[in-house]
């Protein structure tokens, strides 16, 4: 237990809930005088919401956003540092500034975080050991300056910050404190579990700077940055004393050049979304937001006279997970697509995988479960995901009912779960069992499995049929063509499928889950296929839905089925979520690889290849293309599961290390028709493969590079390390 003897602090100020117009970021002091220089000096601190820490004047860490969210009534998710270097012989200052995150969120919104049980003044909790033992505690000794010059932040709003306020000597060694009260033990404080978060902390990774500027009004500028991203503004600024400044951030302009973010102002009635404001001091400073970042291509810039004015820079902030594949192939488009959906995904890693970095911020478990093994074939994603399997865990209900989102105030119960939400529970643990061979996060889902399936058969009308929550969500018509109760059945079996693999491998017995299994398969058969094999749902995510989880006798009438209504759409599909994530696998399944690679490129509505033609430089939330539907995001990942197919069947790269027997990999890449060549590498943690397809001619050369220890298993051979050419 890091916290013993510690406390969490926070200002000797009275906690208003009700909306303000300010809304400070304390900053807490303590010295601490030190004999020797210490050989191992370790930090731990939780921040509810965030808590930024410095020793000496200097930032303990370049960490952004700690502690990770959660619910903090469950968990309490600390970091710790080694932070030897920073202490000295003698006196030392220690400091930390906290900001509000996800723990106060004052304004109301759509999902209730205003009412959230844990609401309170931001506060902290730290603790150092040098060379083994207790040396600094948070207690009611620390002092507290309440207000700084950060007078405002709100992490799904923004952030003013008043330059005539900053003092960059408060956190230095001489610095007076004499006038400052001191902090207060917080005894109401979540009672939450420490747990040390092990995963990747969230970083700046990239400073952009705009390709264009345009004037749009009298001291209105415009900065594109050309590029969507999350993340903020890195401003440099002088101004005269007083000059307010506001920054407001969007992912696309209208006719008007107009910012479009007032599209978006229904879901935040009270408060600005994405607007940060800076209040200069006469004095340059480059500044940029602490507390809150924004998802963006465009900075616009209200409150100069010239755009000269000011530097404006933008930065790219995410989780710091590598990256394992690459991919290029001829076709320009679908290097785009890879590109945006590779910066889409990293978007929305903030300590969970949410929708999008401007409207919600939240993790939707739907998203997730459509594109949970994209980020696993295409990212290091194992630790963020275990991290974010706990928060789930804690957002069950006793009764096994799950949310839409994760984590929650407790909104999400009534509305956006369901199946195809939940099943995120069951699909996390699989693709990480699937992607590492390692089945510990199974086996430990297996109480939270057996919680929710007695929760989802209480729900079972008499017919059998699961009629609740949310069904191909996001099609691009208006409403889903696929009834909800045939989703629910499948992703039932889904369920019921990945438990029974988790019960044998914990050594247990599955023979009355099986014949329950074979149940509802066979009712599932009995219900959707007609007697002539069709599909009775003539839809492209039903087709897909029964192919892809085998609920049928013969593949043949579905295939021919498929086949037949994509083409009578036109070579377009009409799917949400759902069938976006099954469709390109049945066509695979059904040796249709090509007409899986026309859900990439044909032009026309609804396709990858609209959002390319206009502009999209990451995927977007709905296949609309007009400004009308400007409340819709431009940065989510849920349609990215195209990524994992690029890698396994242009590349042919599949990684399976649930039997360590066998070669880590397979390859089996498809030629495609339109395509001259495509290559491309996959990361493991033991080694690398690099895949290069070219046309030359009537042929096609084909070379393998594998580096490390791992193995590759290509037509019978078995590939190890070195270089392996094929000509076809």
């Amino acid at each position: 237990m890091p916290f013993n003897n510690a406390y969490f602090i926070k200002p000797d100020v009275p906690f208003d809930p009700t909306y303000r117009k300010k809304n400070p970021a304390p900053l807490f002091i303590k010295s601490l005088t030190i004999e020797k220089l210490p050989k191992k000096a370790t930090l731990s601190i939780c921040g509810l919401g965030y808590a930024y820490c410095y020793i000496n004047g200097k930032r303990v860490t370049d960490d952004l956003f700690c502690a990770p969210v959660s619910d903090y009534r469950k968990t309490l998710w600390y970091v710790e540092y080694d932070v030897s270097e920073l202490l000295t012989v003698g006196k030392n200052i220690i400091s930390v500034i906290c900001g509000n995150g996800w723990y106060n969120e004052e304004f109301t919104s759509s999902w209730n975080h205003n009412e959230a049980e844990w609401r309170d003044l931001p506060k902290f909790i730290l603790n150092l050991d040098i060379d083994g033992k207790q040396s600094l505690v948070s207690d009611a000794s620390w002092k507290c300056l309440p207000e700084t010059a950060i007078v405002f932040n709100a992490l799904r709003s923004g952030e003013i910050f008043d330059a005539r306020l900053y003092d960059e000597k408060a956190i230095d060694l001489e610095y007076d404190d004499s006038s400052w009260k001191n902090a207060v033990i917080d005894t109401n404080a979540p009672k939450g579990v420490f747990r040390k978060c092990s995963c990747e902390p969230i970083r700046e990774h990239e400073v952009l700077s705009p390709k264009s500027v345009i004037q749009t009004a009298e001291n209105k500028f415009v900065f594109d940055i050309g590029q969507n991203i999350s993340g903020y503004i890195r401003l440099t600024a002088k101004g005269v004393c007083g000059q307010g400044i506001t920054v407001r951030y969007a992912e696309v302009l209208d006719e008007n050049n107009c910012r479009e973010i007032n599209h978006m102002d229904r879901f935040y009635k009270q408060s600005d979304i994405q607007t940060d404001r800076f209040i200069c001091s006469g004095k340059e400073l480059t500044w940029s937001p602490m507390f809150v970042y924004h998802g963006f291509r465009y900075i616009e810039i209200e409150g100069i006279h010239s755009a000269d004015e000011v530097i404006v820079k933008a930065v790219f902030v995410h989780q710091a997970v590598r990256a394992k594949t690459e991919f290029e192939c001829s076709d320009k488009n679908i290097n785009a697509l890879f590109r945006a959906g590779r910066i889409s995904s990293y978007s929305n890693m903030f300590y969970l995988i949410s929708d999008c970095p401007t409207r919600e911020k939240m993790g939707w478990l739907n998203d997730i479960q459509m594109s949970c093994q994209q980020f696993c074939t295409n990212f290091f994603i194992e630790k963020l995901l275990k991290k974010w399997l706990v928060d789930i865990y804690d957002a069950q209900r006793d009764d096994g009912a799950l949310p839409g989102i994760v984590p929650t105030p407790a909104w999400g119960y009534d509305w956006g779960n369901g199946p195809v939400s939940d099943g995120a529970m069951f699909e996390i643990p699989y693709r990480l069992y699937i992607h590492s061979g390692d089945g510990a996060e199974l086996v430990a889902s297996i109480p939270y499995f057996e919680r929710y399936l007695a929760y989802l058969k209480t729900l079972e009308a008499e017919d059998g049929h699961v009629s609740y929550g949310l069904d191909d969500w996001a099609p691009p018509h208006k409403d889903s063509v696929v009834p909800s109760i045939l989703i629910n059945d499948v992703l039932r079996i889904k369920f019921y499928r990945i438990y029974e693999l988790a019960l044998k491998l914990d050594g247990r017995s599955t023979e009355r889950l099986s014949r329950r299994i074979d149940e509802l398969v066979s009712r599932a058969k009995t219900d959707w296929i007609d007697g002539d094999g069709y599909c009775r749902v003539n839809e492209l995510t039903a087709i897909s839905m029964l192919i892809v989880h085998e609920l049928y006798d013969d593949l043949k009438p579905l295939k021919a089925q498929l086949k037949k209504r994509f083409e009578q759409l036109n070579f377009h599909h009409n799917c949400g979520m759902v069938g976006m994530r099954h469709l390109p696998d049945a066509f695979n399944i059904c040796g249709l690889e090509e007409y899986a690679m026309k859900l990439l490129t044909e032009n026309g509505f609804p396709s990858y290849r609209n959002w390319l033609d206009a502009g999209a430089t990451t995927l977007w939330e709905k296949w609309f293309l007009d400004n009308s539907h400007g409340s819709n995001s431009r940065n989510h990942h849920m349609y990215s599961h195209f990524m994992s197919w690029l890698i396994e069947t242009v590349l042919g790269l599949r990684h399976d290390k649930t039997d360590n027997s066998v070669p880590e990999f397979t390859l089996s890449p498809y030629y495609f028709e339109h395509l001259t060549y495509a290559k491309g590498s996959y990361l493991a943690d033991n080694g690398k493969v690099s895949v290069h397809w070219k046309k030359s001619g009537d042929g096609i050369l084909l070379t393998v590079t594998v580096e490390g220890d791992t193995s590759v298993s290509y037509k019978g051979q078995t590939l190890t390390a070195g270089t392996h050419e094929f000509t076809i």
